[in-house]
């Protein structure tokens, strides 16, 4: 029997995400560490150095952990992803305003995926290329109660 920790995501520039994710979408930042190189490297399957600085922020119950690697090198290139490849292939979210919420992304460095527009949802592109789906407020409350 399991329970939910948090979702870990890689990003380039730490302020630059917290800033994102708090202003565009609501989360609110929890806490922040700065473990040390050797477990973290093992735990990771990586090679130090990493300098790794991880921040963790919530929105309704879920914990994204923003990691940053501050070593040279230790992060590895953005390679962009698409919706059929298997494993983890983006984040929902549910906002108030799809549209204004799309166009505020763009101001703090994300994407709008203009071709993914079908009017009432949109997906957007975090300041890393993470994919994010927007759907409307009214989409969550029409589903039935979470067990």
């Amino acid at each position: 029997m399991g329970t939910y920790n948090h979702t870990g995501q890689v990003v380039t520039d730490l302020e630059r995400s917290k800033r994102f994710y708090q202003e565009v979408l609501g989360f609110r930042y929890w806490h922040q560490i700065t473990p040390p190189d050797a477990p973290t490297a093992k735990l990771s399957c990586l090679s130090p150095p990493l300098g790794t600085t991880v921040a963790y922020l919530t929105l309704d119950g879920f914990v994204l952990e923003l990691l940053h690697y501050s070593a040279p090198g230790a992060t590895a290139p953005f390679t962009p992803r698409t919706m059929n490849e298997p494993g983890l292939t983006h984040l929902s979210i549910s906002v108030d305003d799809v549209q204004a919420t799309a166009a505020r992304a763009v101001e703090y460095g994300g994407q709008i995926i203009e071709e993914s527009d079908i009017g009432v949802a949109t997906f957007i592109r975090d300041p890393d290329g993470q994919l994010l789906e927007l759907l409307p407020v009214s989409y969550r409350d029409g589903l039935p109660p979470r067990p």
